[in-house]
């Protein structure tokens, strides 16, 4: 979105390419950022006011890049729009997606809840659109819509289309997904109800989330008291992401300022390999030491069971500094899951370059073409939002010598 308005706003068009129904990415989903701790809101409000005010955006959401070819410095690439089932000619409410019963989970939410199979992605969802899950949806819910939306509201029968568009320089920002913490057997996710992922944890804290902000054990439903942050949850590690994905330790951080506000009386306890926290970054976990009721073990979290009558879970570390094995017993674990490049999963249709774990070079050798963000490597929002306004120039530069 960054390099979007960016380029706009210097005179330039723009084709806004997003998979989801929805922009924003990861950032919308997330509670609060680091270190200030103001929603992503904010910033996104700001960026949709500036979309929505200029002309020379193109958004093209539900839509996937499928090819992409070269010719003396131009691109034409080839993009495949997938049915919203909703036209956006009339407005549509929550008294219509309320009569059904078809449900689907959640994506929003990773899943943690359902919602309709006519459902606004979210509170601040941009387009302000619905959008219909067609495989979701019953046929019985299929005739309700059809006798009680506006004429031409739903179209049950959109097809995929596909357009072809000419451009002078390409910005990839495919951005990242949370390693499979299920990959981690010995950590109990998907076999614990009570053991999540930090993604988990920004929608728990979040007002618009499943539980409208309270964090509480997904088991049954009371409120964590007891909680056990384990870092390095995949990164770091040779079997799973060898690297170091960069944002985790503050997340963790963060998502513990979150479990203190939520309830003064809460306990948090963060499992360590290193803190790491860059620059001015570093006051944020100096504060976090002041808490008596956050403590830090320099150990990695060899193994999490649980209790089944209680289902509170047992973790088993040693402790690095003063050589225990320690046997704890927690309300709830939030592994801090690393990041991947979603281009490890979906490569771009161009002859890239690419590391071994499926971030993109930055040396492309195809001139006017830049990747930013996750797509290149870990890095927060603030970096992310730089880097984008960097490429916007670079691909300017290059535009105009091609002039």
């Amino acid at each position: 979105m960054t390099a979007a308005v960016e380029a706009a706003e210097v005179g330039y068009r723009v084709i806004l390419v997003e998979k989801e129904a929805w922009l924003g990415g990861r950032v919308i989903r997330t509670h609060r950022y680091f270190p200030k701790m103001c929603p992503p809101a904010c910033g996104f409000e700001i960026n949709v006011r500036r979309i929505r005010q200029n002309p020379r955006i193109a958004i093209h959401t539900l839509a996937t890049v499928e090819e992409i070819s070269e010719e003396a410095g131009n691109f034409k690439a080839k993009i495949r729009l997938l049915p919203r089932y909703v036209t956006g000619k009339h407005p549509l409410d929550d008294s219509i997606h309320e009569q059904l019963t078809s449900e689907h989970a959640d994506d929003f939410n990773l899943g943690m809840t359902k919602t309709k199979a006519l459902y606004l992605p979210h509170d601040m969802a941009f387009p302000p659109l619905y959008v219909l899950d067609r495989d979701a949806l019953s046929d019985a819910d299929a005739q309700t819509l059809t006798k009680i939306c506006p004429p031409e509201a739903i179209d049950l029968d959109m097809p995929e289309v596909e357009i072809e568009v000419e451009v002078g320089a390409i910005i990839v920002a495919t951005g990242w997904r949370p390693y499979d913490a299920s990959k981690l057997d010995n950590l109990g996710f998907g076999q614990y109800q009570n053991v999540i992922t930090n993604v988990m944890m920004e929608r728990l804290a979040a007002q618009g989330g499943p539980t409208r902000g309270e964090i509480i054990r997904p088991s049954d439903g009371k409120k964590a008291e007891n909680v056990a942050f384990v870092q390095c949850a995949g990164s770091r590690d040779e079997s799973h992401l060898p690297y170091c994905s960069a944002v985790c330790c503050m997340a963790s951080l963060k998502q513990v300022r979150y479990l203190r506000e939520k309830n003064e009386n809460s306990k948090a306890t963060i499992f360590y390999i290193d803190i790491r926290t860059i620059g001015r970054l570093e006051k944020f976990y100096y504060d976090m030491l002041e808490d008596a009721h956050v403590s830090f073990i320099k150990g990695k979290a060899a193994e999490i069971s649980e209790e089944p009558e209680s289902k509170d879970l047992i973790l088993e570390v040693e402790d690095t500094e003063s050589r225990e094995n320690l046997h704890q017993r927690f309300d709830m674990v939030v592994l801090a899951t690393g990041v991947v490049p979603n281009a490890a999963d979906v490569k771009i249709p161009l002859d890239l370059k690419y590391d071994e774990y499926g971030f993109i070079d930055e040396a492309t050798e195809i001139e006017g073409v830049y990747a930013i963000g996750c797509a290149k490597r870990p890095c927060d929002v603030s970096r992310t939002t730089k880097d984008s306004t960097g490429a916007v120039l670079k691909a300017i530069q290059h535009l105009n010598r091609g002039e």
